[in-house]
């Protein structure tokens, strides 16, 4: 009889969609510069997103009163609703020293934060990142991730290395797009070319318009990917 074929495994074809995902997003960033359209978004004052460490949950006085916590519930969920992923790790044994390196390792638009529990719960309830609540036993350290996925997970992955916990302080899993992934399948993600990564492939490909690459790089990250998400309609429209 004729061989088999296997079937590729649930990781493999998602993280195919995610790769696919990224060429588009290319694709979409040449089209931008073609039309000459990228004037609406450049030259703006940028406005960083502070790094951060926040503790949720825990603590004493007005942060654990109802409107405290439902204050803390209303942070996580402005996180979540500008997060294009988060995945959780483990954290316990984290100095005060360490996480501040963490903190200041990520890329911008990522925040890490050790988040309660019910906290969290209450936050996912209802939201595309529902399916984290298999996370929530233990204490957890939530990265919520606007833009820069791979380099986010990158930088977790080089900080265990270099702090010598990379036995003890694996990735739980984490949520993209309503999905749960595993250890495996946040690593397969983070394998992909990371936001610095694809832009220095994009520069290197378009040797007629230097200038406006690098002004579109230094643009808000925000209205970056907004312009992204406009010219990627336009482009399924035609």
């Amino acid at each position: 009889g004729s061989a088999s074929h296997a079937e590729p495994s649930p990781i493999t074809e998602q993280t195919t969609i995610y790769s696919h995902r990224s060429l588009e997003i290319m694709r979409s960033f040449l089209l931008l510069l073609s039309l000459g359209t990228v004037s609406a978004f450049v030259g703006q004052q940028a406005v960083p997103r502070a790094h951060e460490t926040a503790l949720f949950g825990g603590a004493s006085g007005y942060a654990s009163s109802l409107d405290g916590k439902k204050d803390k519930v209303a942070r996580v969920e402005e996180l979540l609703d500008s997060s294009e992923m988060i995945f959780a790790v483990p954290a316990k044994s984290i100095s005060v020293a360490e996480a501040q390196e963490l903190r200041r390792s990520l890329p911008e638009g990522s925040v890490v934060s050790v988040v309660k529990n019910t906290i969290m719960n209450r936050a996912v309830a209802g939201t595309e990142y529902e399916a984290a609540t298999s996370m929530l036993k233990g204490p957890n350290m939530w990265f919520f991730i606007e833009e820069d996925i791979g380099g986010t997970i990158k930088a977790w992955k080089s900080f265990i290395k270099e702090s010598g916990k990379m036995e003890s302080h694996g990735i739980f899993g984490g949520v993209i797009e309503g999905v749960y992934y595993d250890d495996k399948g946040v690593q397969a993600i983070g394998n992909l070319p990371s936001k610095d990564e694809l832009y220095a492939k994009i520069a290197g490909s378009i040797k007629a318009v230097p200038t406006k690459v690098a002004r579109i790089i230094k643009a808000p990250n925000s209205k970056l990917a907004r312009a992204i998400k406009l010219a990627t309609v336009d482009e399924r429209s035609d």
